[in-house]
C-alpha cells in the first residue's frame, strides 16, 4: 500500500451521506494529486496522510484511490495558518487566522487546545466568538481523533462515519468498553472484525461480551443456510471451536441473551432451539395469519362451481382431470388452499379457471410471484397483471438496508382473492410480510411445486404448510396429452417418483452425454454453448436462451470457473469493448450478469414495458446484461430489457457473472435450454430434488452432460436439504392445543 501527503486544495465532489470524495490536494514537491474515496469530514486546507494505490481513470487519468486517512497537524506558521484559514474552525476566518498566528506564532495549535481563553487577547474576539471557535474546534480534534484510533484497528474510513455517526463524541469509550457491540448497530462489520478489535485492545477471550457475540454469529451464520432455528447442541458444539470457552460459559450466556431478547430459546418436540429474533417473530405471525384465514368464516359466492367449470372447458376445448376440478372447488370453497403439483400438470389452467370463476363473480383478483421471472411468467400464462410480491406490497426503505412495506396490517392489499405462484422460493420472512397485508375475508391461493428446492432464504415455507394438514391442499399428478409427448416433463416426474429417466430418444427434448471426467465434460459445456447447440437450432440466442445449470460453486465445473471460461468464449475480449475488473471477475460489456443479494436502494429507470418510469430495488436472481461501462467505471446493466441500474463500484460484490448459474438461483427462471453438468460431488449437492429442480427449468431442449454413476447417484438420494424450520410444528401445536381445549 503506498502512502502519500499533502494539503487539500480543493473538493471536487463530496457525499456527506458515505464520505465519498473527489478531491486535489498538493504534495511536499507542490506537485497537484487527485484522490478518490472515503474521507470523511474533509475540508480545503486540512493537511493529510493517505494510504492507497494509484489507478488509472479512463477519463481523468492518474488517480489515488484512497483506503486509509488521516489528518495531520501542521507545525510550520505558514501551514498553521492556511489550516485555520479554510474555515474548517468556525469562527475563524483569513483575517482572524492571520492575526491569532501572528500573536501566537508556533505556539497557536497548543493555544487552541489547552488555554482557548487567550485569544481573548486578539481584538474583535469576544466570550461569544471563543465559545463557537472552541465547540468547532473541540469537534474537528474529536473526530481526528476518533479517526485516529478507530483506523490504526483495521476500521475502515466509512465504517468510521457509520460509528461517528451512530455514537458521537463517545465512540472511543463505547468501542474501548465494548468492541463487539459494533456487530450490532453498524452495517458491515461482522465478529470477526470486531474480535480482531478486540484482541488488539486486549478484551479478554471469556468475556461477556465476546461470548454473547459469538452465539449471535454462530447462529446468523447457521441460518444464512437456511434454517429459522439451530439446535442448543449445535450452538454450543459450533460456538466452543469458534471461541474455546467453556461450555458452561456459553450455555450461561444463551440464557443471559434471551433475558436481554437478544435471542430467542424455545423447546420443540423434546429440543432446546435458539432462534434469532427476527425469525422467531416472523414464524410466529405466519403461524397466526395461515390458521386465522383457515378457520375464518367468508362470503359464500353465489356460484354454480360445476356449471363454471363445463363452461371453461367448452371454451377451452379441455377436460379438467379430477384432481384440477377439486382444486377449483377448493378455491372457492377455502378460505386458504395449496396447489402443488409438477411440470405438465396444467396449474395455469386451473389459474385460469378459478380466476374467471371468481371476477365473473366481480370479485378482485391480485397475483403475484417471489421473482420478476417468475411474475412476468405468470402474466404471459394468464393474460393478467402478475406483480413481484415486492412490489405488490409496495416496497419502502426505513432506514439504512431495512426492508418495509407500505402495505400491511394497517393497510392491506385491497382485493377479495390473493393467487401466489412459485411459492416454494418464499422464505420465512417474505411470507410474513405477505401474509400481514392480506386483509381478513381475502381468499388466498398458494400454487407452487413443492419438489423443487426450497428457497434461497430461511424457512421451507410450502412444505411446512402442507405437511401441517391445516389447510386444504390439492396435488396435481396427471401429466396432460401435450406435455406428455415431452421428455423434460416426463422424465422430471420419473426422477421425482425415483425413476431413470429415459434417455435420448431419437428427435425429443431430453439428452445425456456419457463422460467421466471433469476436463472433458468442460470441453463439452463449451463446445454445446458456442457451436453444436446453437448450430442444431439457430434460432437459439447463445447469449439469452442457453442456460448452464451447476450444483456448485466452485471445483472445475462449478459456476465460478464455468463463468470464466464461457465468458472468454461467448464474450470474449476486443479492443472496443469496454471492461472492468473488480477482485478476480472481469466484468465486459455485454456480459451476462446475475444480482446475488438483495438491494432494496438502488434505483433504477424503466426503458420498456409498462408501469413505474423509475423506482428502486433489485433483487437476488434478477437477470440481466451489462449495457455500458462508464468514465467513472459504473456498470450499467439492463434486467430482463425493461430496467437500467447504474452499479457503483462499491456494489460490484453484488452482480456475478451469469453464463452459469447455481441450479438453486436457477429457481422461478424458465429457461429455452439447460445444459447441466452431472459429476461425484458433496452428497449434500447430489440429490433427488436438485437434479428434478434444475432440469425443469428448460421449456425447449435439457442436455445433461457427465456421469451416469453421478445420475444414478442423484435419483437415488432423496434425503435432500435439511432445514430446520419450527413452522409446521407451530401451527400443529397450536391446532393441538385448540382442540384439547374443546
Amino acid at each position: 500500500m503506498t502512502e502519500i501527503q499533502g494539503s487539500v486544495q480543493d473538493i471536487v465532489f463530496k457525499n456527506d451521506e458515505n464520505g465519498y470524495v473527489v478531491a486535489h490536494i498538493k504534495d511536499n514537491d507542490e506537485s497537484k494529486l487527485t484522490i478518490v474515496g472515503c474521507i470523511p469530514f474533509i475540508m480545503e486546507g486540512q493537511s493529510l496522510k493517505l494510504k492507497g494505490e494509484w489507478v488509472n481513470h479512463p477519463k481523468f487519468g492518474a488517480q489515488f484511490k484512497v483506503e486509509a486517512c488521516e489528518e495531520v497537524v501542521p507545525d510550520s506558521i505558514v501551514g498553521i495558518e492556511r489550516y485555520l484559514s479554510s474555515g474548517i474552525i468556525l469562527g475563524i476566518g483569513p483575517v482572524t487566522a492571520k492575526k491569532i498566528v501572528a500573536k501566537f506564532k508556533e505556539q497557536t495549535l497548543d493555544i487552541l487546545d489547552n488555554n482557548i481563553e487567550r485569544l481573548k487577547e486578539i481584538e474583535g474576539i469576544g466570550d461569544k466568538k471563543i465559545a463557537v471557535i472552541n465547540e468547532s474546534y473541540s469537534k474537528q480534534r474529536e473526530v481526528r481523533n476518533i479517526m485516529v484510533f478507530l483506523q490504526t484497528y483495521g476500521i475502515t474510513p466509512k465504517q468510521c462515519v457509520k460509528i461517528y455517526s451512530k455514537y458521537g463524541s463517545d465512540a472511543i469509550n463505547i468501542v474501548k468498553n465494548n468492541p463487539y457491540i459494533l456487530t450490532e448497530d453498524i452495517a458491515g462489520i461482522g465478529f470477526k472484525t470486531a474480535d480482531k478489535l478486540a484482541r488488539s485492545l486486549g478484551i479478554e477471550p471469556d468475556s461477556p461480551f465476546r461470548i454473547q457475540s459469538g452465539i449471535i454469529y454462530v447462529v446468523n451464520n447457521f441460518c444464512s443456510q437456511g434454517n429459522t432455528y439451530m439446535p442448543l447442541n449445535k450452538l454450543i458444539d459450533e460456538a466452543n471451536d469458534l471461541l474455546s470457552v467453556s461450555n458452561d460459559d456459553i450455555e450461561k450466556i444463551v440464557y443471559e441473551s434471551t433475558l436481554e431478547q437478544k435471542i430467542k430459546v424455545e423447546v420443540i418436540e423434546d429440543v432446546n432451539c435458539v432462534f434469532t429474533v427476527p425469525y422467531y417473530y416472523c414464524e410466529l405471525g405466519v403461524t397466526k395469519k395461515i390458521i386465522t384465514l383457515a378457520s375464518d368464516n367468508y362470503t359464500h359466492i353465489d356460484v354454480d362451481v360445476e356449471k363454471e367449470i363445463a363452461s371453461f372447458e367448452k371454451e377451452n376445448n379441455i377436460s379438467f382431470a379430477p384432481s384440477q376440478k377439486e382444486a377449483i372447488k377448493g378455491a372457492v370453497e377455502n378460505g386458504i388452499e395449496v396447489i402443488t403439483g409438477g411440470p405438465g400438470t396444467g396449474k395455469t389452467t386451473v389459474i385460469n379457471c378459478i380466476t374467471k370463476i371468481f371476477e365473473e363473480a366481480s370479485m378482485r383478483v391480485f397475483m403475484a410471484a417471489p421473482t420478476g421471472r417468475a411474475a412476468k411468467r405468470m402474466t404471459e400464462a394468464t393474460g393478467r397483471e402478475s406483480k413481484t410480491i415486492h412490489r405488490l406490497l409496495e416496497l419502502g426503505i426505513g432506514g439504512e438496508e431495512n426492508l418495509s412495506f407500505f402495505r400491511n396490517g394497517e393497510a392491506p392489499l385491497e382485493c377479495d382473492v390473493l393467487i401466489i405462484d412459485e411459492a416454494s422460493m418464499i422464505d420465512i420472512m417474505l411470507m410474513n410480510s405477505l401474509l400481514k397485508a392480506v386483509g381478513m375475508g381475502t381468499r388466498v391461493i398458494i400454487v407452487g411445486d413443492v419438489d423443487q428446492l426450497p428457497s434461497v432464504g430461511p424457512g421451507n415455507v410450502l412444505r411446512d404448510i402442507i405437511d401441517s394438514k391445516c389447510v386444504k391442499v390439492v396435488r396435481l399428478k396427471e401429466i396432460f396429452r401435450q406435455a406428455g409427448e415431452s421428455m423434460i416433463i416426463v422424465n422430471a416426474h420419473k426422477i421425482n417418483n425415483g425413476e431413470m429417466p429415459i434417455l435420448n430418444k431419437k428427435d425429443k427434448d431430453f439428452y445425456f452425454i456419457n463422460l467421466e471426467q471433469n476436463e472433458k465434460i468442460l470441453d463439452t459445456l463449451i463446445s454445446l454453448a458456442k457451436d453444436r447447440l446453437p448450430r442444431f437450432n439457430p434460432s437459439w440466442n447463445k447469449m439469452e436462451d442457453i442456460q448452464v445449470l451447476s450444483s456448485m460453486r466452485r471445483g472445475v465445473l462449478g459456476v465460478e470457473n464455468l463463468n470464466a471460461k464461457l465468458q472468454e468464449i461467448l464474450n470474449p475480449k476486443v479492443a472496443q469493448k469496454k471492461e472492468y475488473k473488480f477482485r478476480d471477475v472481469i466484468y465486459r460489456v455485454g456480459d451476462k450478469v446475475m444480482v446475488n443479494k438483495n438491494n432494496y436502494t438502488i434505483r433504477w429507470t424503466r426503458i420498456n414495458g409498462e408501469g413505474d418510469k423509475e423506482g428502486q430495488g433489485v433483487f437476488n436472481g434478477d437477470v440481466g446484461f451489462v449495457e455500458d461501462i462508464d468514465d467513472d467505471n459504473n456498470v450499467i446493466v439492463v434486467f430482463d430489457k425493461e430496467r437500467r441500474v447504474v452499479y457503483d463500484t462499491m456494489y460490484l460484490d453484488e452482480l456475478d457473472l451469469a453464463y452459469a448459474i447455481t441450479i438453486h438461483k436457477s429457481q422461478g427462471s424458465e429457461f429455452p435450454v439447460v445444459v447441466m453438468p452431472i459429476f461425484m460431488g458433496a452428497p449434500m449437492l447430489m440429490n433427488r430434488n436438485l437434479l428434478y429442480t434444475g432440469i425443469t427449468r428448460a421449456k425447449q431442449l435439457v442436455v445433461l452432460v457427465g456421469s451416469s454413476k453421478a445420475v444414478h447417484f442423484m435419483i437415488n438420494n432423496n434425503k435432500g436439504f435439511e432445514r430446520y424450520s419450527a413452522l409446521r410444528w407451530r401451527i400443529n401445536d397450536i391446532l393441538d392445543e385448540s382442540i384439547f381445549v374443546e
